[in-house]
């Protein structure tokens, strides 16, 4: 069953790819997107932030090398909650499985909203924790 699973959720990916955008954007994410960013930034960013040097940005980048599909997840328009959920619950590769006392269903259904939202719904991207800290710093 899990291989089921997971040959539906590649494939998935892979047909969506046509979909996909890459975007700068500013600002906040939509209000009602505000939890699932935040999951996002804590749970996701550390690997998949818009930096290459990532583990989980780097691996997807060559993935998709040769294709529309960008390897940041907060640009990816390809993505839907069933696929989200697999990868977040399952894991991948080196890409651990979250527990459901890590990432709770109700955060992990707003992650897949954020994830899901059209593009100028989602904000700016997410900061790393080090960007945030060099900011303030900055601004000392």
């Amino acid at each position: 069953m899990r291989l089921a699973f997971a040959v539906a959720g590649a494939l998935a990916l892979a047909a969506g790819g046509a979909f996909a955008q890459q975007a700068t954007r500013t600002g906040p994410a939509a209000p009602e997107l505000e939890h699932g960013k935040a999951v996002y930034a804590h749970w996701c960013a550390p690997c998949h932030a818009n930096s290459m040097g990532l583990a989980g940005t780097n691996s997807l980048t060559i993935k998709y090398e040769g294709t529309d599909i960008p390897g940041v997840l907060e640009d990816r328009t390809d993505l839907t909650a069933p696929v989200i959920t697999y990868f977040v619950r399952n894991g991948v590769a080196w890409m651990p499985p979250f527990r459901r006392t890590e990432v709770s269903d109700a955060d992990l259904a707003a992650l897949s909203a954020y994830l899901t939202a059209p593009l100028e719904d989602r904000g700016a991207h997410t900061p790393l924790l080090a960007d945030e800290m060099a900011e303030m710093e900055a601004a000392r």
